[in-house]
């Protein structure tokens, strides 16, 4: 059974960074690219990082390009996302997912996220 658990998320500034972690288990963590997911209140569900399955390949959409940064450690099955000079309107419930193509397209099953909120 997959498990999707995200932490590190909480109140910041805006200008301020904040590192999100997420352990992912059930399927092949080493075998799969991961990716990171937002959703804002009353909008969808956003694509914000993705990152191959050694780690040698990284991909971001125009909003948070050069802001973001996604990791991997395998050897602890967990994708890391750091979020540098954070901005209101990145405030959203953040997730992670496998990932069943590159780059953003994921699997239909989600954790329980990680609320970030920052402040102007």
């Amino acid at each position: 059974q997959v498990q999707l658990v995200e932490s590190g998320g909480g109140l910041v500034q805006a200008g301020g960074s904040l590192r999100l972690s997420c352990v992912a288990s059930g399927r092949t963590f080493s075998s799969h690219d991961m990716g990171w997911f937002r959703q804002a209140p009353g909008k969808g569900r956003e694509f914000v990082a993705a990152i191959s399955w050694s780690g040698s390949s990284t991909y971001y959409p125009d909003s948070v390009k050069g802001r973001f940064t996604i990791s991997r450690d395998n050897a602890k099955n967990t994708v890391y996302l750091q979020m540098n000079s954070l901005k209101p309107e990145d405030t959203a419930i953040y997730f992670c997912n496998f990932l069943k193509a590159w780059p953003s397209a994921h699997y239909d099953y989600w954790g329980q996220g990680t609320q970030v909120t920052v402040s102007s």
